[in-house]
């Protein structure tokens, strides 16, 4: 068995095959023993007739449409059955079953099979003739002849033989092509054979007028005849040569168009990100069920042809709908829906031969009727529409997606089983769960697990292509990898500009930058460099990958090394070497790069930035990765400066312009964080108002712009007694508050009376020899023991300052000839005004 190709039989063929032959093998030895007792006349006869059944089986006529032909043996055998018998009949038959198959195919199996079958038929169908010839004609004498019948009585036998040879021939070959392809018996009978009747009766009518035209005119004369039956057969042979050219035409035209509707169909799907294997998945497993399910020839023809189209109503969905890496909102899902509809209206148009229109349509469905597009609800849900759901559901779930993960082969299982009656035909759901191995072995077979497709341990399947046409196939994928690619490419730019749009910080808008650098180029390091307009260089502020450490912090000018190249010339640079970014060797020889693309970050006349990847591998980066990081950066310098911008109006809008101190609106924020500290530690802190004693005289005698002096250099002189993590905030016009964490209450005391010394001996220089003075007084409050608001402990520590203030003697400061501006009445009216204290002086 080893030495006879047959790996395209299963297990019921084979053992059909090995019966027929082991059967033939017999009837035709019996046959050549029998042939023995022939006399000289008769074994001569029967040379003759082998000779024109070799003759006419290298010429065999092809049945359009199947694998099998006729040729005129079966003339020749009838006459043999006539003349020598039932043996050398079965001696004719088969050796023009074997000549015409060695044409016909190239199998040593069907080479066998044949003349085992035919000897069989012509076995059955002979001795049937000799039975209905002794029955009806009386006829006695033994098998070998019957030449001594008259015409009239032959005629019942003949066609009793003629129509056994028919079914016994038809049907034996059509077992075995049936048990092949798992097909039903007298399917494949009455699509192939039945109409081959008319050859069957054609023969034996030949059989017969050649039977009685030797009977009464004698060999030699219808020897004349046989030109004319050459050139009948031949007629035939030309005819029919023609319709199987024909034949041949329309199933080319027909895969053609077919192979059309695969490759746009397909390309229609990448932009779901759906893979090719994904759609011829689809379709084995859909046709498999639809042939299990004894479906008819045009539903299974519907099937594979609805695999490419189910979803061809996509169109009218958004990439970004169809791709979000998350839940569809009920909006987003109804848009979604219209893919249904609008799929059966565009194939509508197409006039197909076997319903696709239903499963475009249908195909989204449910068992309990809450699918859609028309709500149907079991039986109503035409049949093909349910196994479309089926197969490209359990398919579809395996695949990794934007918004979702893969599912392992058993937990797709259990989702159709979970769905059975609600989502799927629960009967559909349990015939596919019991044939699902041998359906994935026909997948499989043809190479059509693709990386993402997840086996039954639940690894990643990698696709053996075992011939030269699944090698082209797979080339051919290229073309639908650009199409998906594109469509990628279209979604990851249109999802990173609502990522970059919903980000306001700088620091999130780099770290967004750089992940979505990661997902399109590949990079060992990746440097984004902020620029800074008043040092008038770049520093980076976010490094990844590779020697991190030793990047962040690096500072570039425009024109210094590739980067500062960059910057100087607002224009992407990927030509040059990345040991020009470096001034000396700063890695070790393992950790050298030998490739980088810097990419400038700017909008309009303002330079943000840089963006710089470096890669270890060898070769620049290409024109195509150059042009995506282009439109990245495009996207991300808009989004940065959106970010910029924001910075700048909420530190304008927490900061006190005047003193850069943050002000009573920062204040605010300030105090809540650091209430929740308090009661997340237990510890409280307290809070200082600070006031400038005399401030307004300084603003009245010398103008607002020497207050304004005045107001920032007192700032920094009480700015230089707080710790760093302490918090002082303007509040109003030339007061101040400070939070102050984490001291008790003679630290607080010792601290006001610090801060008081050194604003009090402070001097500002107004000109040459005149300089202005301001005191300042202070009052605490503690959180919690004061209050818990901050209103409230401003007014606690506001009376505390006022008492610190009432201590403050009046006088006027200076070395030489001091003059007070106010007279004696001035300083009675001031002496209204609680806490007096160090009164501005003014040295003349």
């Amino acid at each position: 068995m080893k030495l006879i190709e047959m790996s395209d039989y299963n297990r019921s063929a084979k053992t059909y095959w090995i019966g027929m032959v082991i059967a033939g093998a017999l009837v035709f030895v019996w046959a050549l023993q029998s042939c023995l007792g022939l006399s000289l006349i008769q074994g001569v006869g029967l040379a003759g007739l082998l000779g024109l059944v070799i003759l006419a089986g290298a010429n065999p006529i092809r049945i359009p449409g199947t694998h099998s032909s006729f040729t005129a043996g079966d003339v020749f055998t009838f006459l043999t059955v006539l003349f020598l018998g039932v043996p050398a009949a079965v001696l004719v038959g088969a050796v023009d079953s074997f000549v015409s198959s060695r044409w016909t195919s190239k199998k040593m199996a069907s080479w066998i099979a044949a003349p085992a079958m035919m000897a069989v038929t012509v076995f059955i169908a002979g001795e049937a003739f000799y039975l209905a010839l002794a029955r009806f004609a009386h006829f006695s004498g033994p098998r070998l002849g019957a030449t001594a019948i008259k015409f009239d009585q032959l005629l019942g036998p003949l066609a009793l033989m003629a129509v056994l040879h028919y079914f016994c021939n038809g049907f034996s070959v059509s077992t075995i092509y049936a048990l092949r392809s798992r097909r039903p018996i007298l399917k494949s009978w009455r699509d192939g054979y039945l109409w081959t009747w008319w050859s069957f009766l054609a023969s034996a009518i030949a059989a017969a007028v050649i039977y009685a035209a030797i009977s009464r005119l004698g060999l030699p004369f219808v020897a004349l005849g046989v030109p004319v039956i050459g050139a009948t057969y031949w007629t035939y042979k030309i005819y029919f040569e023609r319709v199987n050219a024909m034949t041949r035409e329309a199933e080319e035209m027909g895969r053609l168009h077919l192979a059309t509707v695969e490759a746009l169909a397909t390309a229609i799907d990448a932009k779901d990100q759906t893979t090719h294997f994904h759609v011829r998945r689809v379709q084995t497993y859909a046709a498999g069920l639809g042939k299990l399910l004894k479906l008819s020839e045009m539903e299974i023809a519907a099937l594979n042809a609805g695999a490419y189209l189910h979803d061809v109503g996509k169109l009218a969905v958004p990439d970004h709908i169809l791709n979000k890496p998350g839940a569809l909102t009920p909006a987003e899902f109804e848009k979604t829906k219209v893919h249904a509809v609008v799929g059966a209206e565009i194939l509508s148009r197409v006039n197909f031969p076997y319903p696709v229109l239903p499963i475009v349509r249908h195909h989204h469905e449910r068992w309990d009727g809450s699918g859609y597009p028309d709500g149907l609800q079991g039986e109503e849900i035409p049949v093909t529409a349910r196994v479309m759901a089926i197969a490209d559901c359990f398919d579809s779930v395996g695949e990794e997606r934007p918004f979702r993960p893969g599912m392992t082969r058993a937990q797709a299982i259990e989702m159709l089983r979970k769905e059975a009656g609600t989502h799927f035909d629960p009967e559909l759901v349990s015939l596919f769960i019991a044939n699902l191995d041998n359906l994935e072995a026909a997948i499989d077979a043809h190479g059509l697990m693709d990386e993402k497709h997840i086996s039954a341990t639940g690894g990643p399947i990698v696709p053996a292509f075992r011939d030269v046409e699944s090698i082209a196939t797979n080339r051919s994928l290229e073309a639908y990898d650009q199409i998906r690619n594109a469509h990628r490419e279209g979604y990851a730019l249109y999802e990173m500009a609502r990522t970059f749009g919903s980000s306001l910080e700088v620091k999130n808008t780099l770290s967004v930058l750089v992940d979505k650098v990661g997902h399109i180029v590949p990079f060992d390091t990746c440097v984004v460099y902020l620029y800074d307009d008043t040092k008038g260089f770049a520093s980076a502020a976010l490094a990844v990958g590779l020697n991190a450490e030793v990047m962040q912090g690096r500072c570039v000018a425009p024109g210094e090394g590739v980067t500062g190249f960059a910057l100087a010339n607002r224009r992407a640079i990927s030509q040059l070497h990345p040991r020009l970014d470096f001034r000396e060797s700063q890695f070790a020889p393992a950790d050298e790069y030998r490739s980088m693309a810097s990419l400038p970050l700017f909008k309009g006349d303002l330079l943000l930035g840089a963006l710089s990847i470096y890669s270890m591998a060898a070769g620049k980066y290409s024109d195509d990765q150059i042009r995506l990081l282009e439109a990245v950066t495009r996207l991300a310098s808009d989004a940065l400066a959106n970010a910029v911008h924001h910075a700048r109006a909420e530190s304008n809008a927490l900061t006190d312009p005047l003193t850069s101190l943050p002000n009573a609106r920062c204040l605010h924020v300030r105090f809540e964080e650091e209430v929740a500290r308090s009661r997340r530690t237990n510890r409280a802190f307290q809070v200082i108002m600070l006031d400038l004693d005399e401030f307004k005289l300084v603003n009245d005698t010398f103008g607002h712009k020497i207050g304004d002096r005045m107001l920032r250099e007192v700032t920094g002189l009480v700015q230089a007694q707080l710790r760093e993590y302490d918090f002082l905030a303007r509040y109003a016009g030339d007061e101040f508050v400070a939070i102050l964490p984490d001291l008790t209450a003679e630290q607080v005391t010792e601290l006001c009376e610090r801060i008081e010394k050194v604003v009090s001996t402070f001097s500002l220089q107004v000109s040459a020899d005149t300089y202005a003075r301001v005191g300042i007084s202070v009052g605490a409050a503690v959180f919690g023991e004061h209050g818990e608001s901050l209103d409230q402990l401003l007014i606690a520590a506001d009376q505390a300052m006022y008492r610190a203030k009432s201590t403050h003697k009046i006088g006027l400061l200076g070395p030489v000839n001091v003059e007070s501006t106010y007279s004696q009445t001035d300083a009675e009216q001031t002496s209204d005004i609680p806490g007096n204290a160090l009164i501005t002086g003014l040295i003349n």
